[in-house]
Formats: structure tokens, sequence, C-alpha cells
């Protein structure tokens, strides 16, 4: 059989951070690459029992459901986002199977091939996939560690004509910076200016290590929910569990019911006994508590990383302490190549993600993601080690060449 493939498969890649993972399993390789939640932090003994009232439920909770989301829940999520300064009702809101699906149902009805988004650079890798895939124009905004330069969003604003602008402003994924609120109100102003719809992703926004700072999402500076000029989108992967697969978007009623229409054709619904027993948890449970102890955890394991990266004393090695989130980015010297530092680092047993794939355009070699919440204190002090290691070993191979 001769395969043809459609002519989009042109621009598909492989999951950078997927393929990196294949390396670290069944074998004695740490992992520093995956966005992976620390798997101590799963309820799981607390799941197994909403799970189990989910299948008393009967046979509803193995049935067909709406492909907007179960209602008990979706409640719930626009409770919990009235917290925020967020007020919508279920017709602004879809269950997505996790925010990843929030992103390409947007895409699949609010770009067209060949339209143009703008983005930070560097970005959510996934999300740079996305864009090539549906052959999307992902344009870079400059940025710093507010967020983005407003003087270089005016101008790519007036050079491309965008019809889209994606963000992480809270803690982002892979730098984690923290956009301060001037840039957020300056990116709401030109875009509802210019008739440009914002996509806010926020998988990260809980994760938040410096006490009672408030991060004011972009949805909720603007009008909304109606004719609100941005589309949220969060999830439960990193406050509860990634294995229930569950996420939600938020905006304008005509956005959403776009992007049901769209979920439609694509899986119908997600998983209802999933639901369901997410929403059994929620009713009984102390999230609050609970993110607490992960907001604790992960400060923990944050700076023990970088106590330990301190330690290393590498030259030309730079970072910022991130403020929350699950990653720490590395500037390293100019004459590093990251993809090759990586190669050397697995003979060592360890492995992460080079900076290169989360660039939508002109790409830094010399730069590196850390994730820093999977490992206990005693394997990220040994991945730290056995990564120095393999910087030191790199950094003689450039001498002698």
């Amino acid at each position: 059989m001769e395969y043809t493939f459609s002519k989009s498969v042109d621009a598909l890649s492989s999951s950078a951070v997927r393929e990196i993972l294949k390396l670290t399993q069944g074998n004695q390789v740490l992992s520093l690459a995956g966005g992976l939640p620390a798997e101590d932090s799963f309820p799981i003994q607390e799941m197994r029992e909403a799970f189990n009232r989910a299948f008393d439920l009967g046979a509803k909770s193995l049935q067909y459901g709406l492909t907007d989301g179960y209602i008990p829940l979706r409640e719930w999520v626009a409770s919990r986002m009235k917290q925020k300064h967020m007020n919508v009702g279920l017709d602004n809101m879809l269950l997505t199977t996790g925010s990843q699906q929030a992103v390409d149902l947007l895409c699949r009805v609010y770009l067209d091939e060949g339209d143009v988004v703008l983005v930070e650079n560097p970005t959510y890798l996934a999300a740079v996939q996305l864009f090539q895939f549906r052959g999307i124009r992902a344009i870079p905004v400059e940025g710093d560690s507010e967020g983005m330069d407003l003087e270089d969003l005016a101008k790519k604003i007036a050079q491309y004509r965008p019809k889209m602008v994606y963000v992480i402003p809270t803690f982002a994924n892979p730098t984690g910076k923290v956009w301060s609120l001037e840039r957020r109100q300056g990116l709401l102003a030109q875009c509802k200016a210019n008739n440009i719809l914002i996509l806010e992703d926020d998988p990260y926004g809980e994760i938040q290590f410096d006490g009672e700072a408030s991060y004011r999402s972009i949805f909720s500076l603007d009008e909304h929910p109606t004719n609100s000029c941005v589309v949220y989108t969060s999830t439960f992967s990193k406050i509860v569990a990634p294995g229930l697969r569950t996420g939600w978007a938020i905006g304008d009623q005509r956005v959403i019911s776009m992007m049901v229409k769209a979920k439609q054709a694509v899986d119908l619904q997600s998983s209802t006994i999933d639901q369901i027993a997410l929403h059994e948890l929620l009713s009984r449970f102390d999230l609050e508590s609970h993110i607490e102890k992960i907001r604790a955890s992960y400060k923990e394991r944050m700076e023990w990383m970088n106590e330990l990266l301190l330690a290393q004393s590498w030259d030309g090695v730079q970072w910022e302490k991130p403020r929350g989130g699950m990653f720490l980015w590395v500037n390293l010297p100019a004459d590093v190549d990251a993809e090759k530092l990586l190669a050397r680092s697995v003979q060592e047993g360890v492995a992460f993600v080079p900076g290169k794939p989360f660039y939508a355009a002109e790409p830094q070699h010399n730069t590196m993601r850390l994730n820093y919440t999977l490992l206990n204190r005693e394997d990220t002090q040994l991945a730290i080690a056995r990564l120095g290691k393999a910087f030191t070993e790199y950094s003689k191979s450039l001498v002698t060449q």
C-alpha cells in the first residue's frame, strides 16, 4: 500500500518533549524535561472514592453526555472563575479534553490557513506545533520579563494585521515569566482597538510562590462575557491530575458555540465518567488546601534546584528564579548548542528540553528548559550533578575544536 497523506502533514512534527520522554522510560535517565506534576501530589484515594460515587449514580456515568460538558462540573468551574473576577454562565463555557484541545478548537473555528497569530518568543511548543500543522503564520513579538513589548506589538499589528494573539501571561511555559498589569492592559487595549482576538492560556496560574500577589487574567480585565476579545483556557491537569484530561475554555457565547460545533466533529464529547468523578471529588474535596500544598511543595523543589544550580558555578549560565509555575528557563553561553548538550547529558543519565522548539522564529540554540516539579529532592540533586558533569565535558569539547 502506498499511503498518500494530506499536504498538512508536511508541517507536522513530533513533540520534542514527548520524544525526549521516550529516552527516560524504563532506564536510569532522570527527566527534567516534561511538564509533569509530582505524582505524590495526586489525590489518589480521594479520586478512587470519587469514581466509586460516580458509578453509584448508575449507567449515566458511562453514557454519552453533552458536548459542552457535564453541567454540574461547568457550574462548579463558573463559581470558581467568579472568585477570580470572571463572571460567566454555562453558555460561555466548554469543557475540553485538556486545555490543549481548547487551543486546537479555537484555531479550527477562527483561523484559516495563512492567517497570522502573534506570539511570545519563546512560547508553548505544542501551540507552535499546532500553528505549523494548520498552516497558520506565527509571528513573534519582542518582549522582556514584563511581557510583550507594546511598541513592537503595535508595529507587528500594523505590519501583519493578525487575527489572533496567543499568550501565556502568568508563569509562562517555558520561561516562567509573569506579565505586568501594564502589559496585560496594553495588549488588551491594542487588540480591542484592532478587532484582534486574544487566546489567554493559563495552565499554571494556580502554582504561585509569591504569596498574595494578584495576577489578574486578561479576560477579567475586559468587558465580559459578551463582546470580550479574550478566550480564556485552563486545566485541572496541574491542580488535580493530568490523566483526567479535563480543561475548559470560556468566552463570548458566539465563540464558544462555534467551538462546541467543532468539538462535535472532533470527538463528540470529553469523557463522561471522568467529568462526573471530577465533580464528585471537587464537591467534597478541599481543593484550596490541596493547591496550597502543591504550591509549598513546588516552591521548595524550585528553591532546591536554584540552590543546586548556583552551586555548579557554571561560567556564562544565567536564569531568573521563577515566581511560580513548573519551569526554570536557562540561558547558556552563546557557543553552546543545547541539542548537542542534551546528547551528552543523556549519556550521563539526565534529560532536559532544548529551547529551540519553543521559538516561532529565530530560535536561540543556547537555551534549555528544566522542570523542577517531578523529581524528589535526592533525584533532583543527582540530576543536576549529572547535568553539571555533562556541561563540563561539553565545554571541554568546545575548547578542543
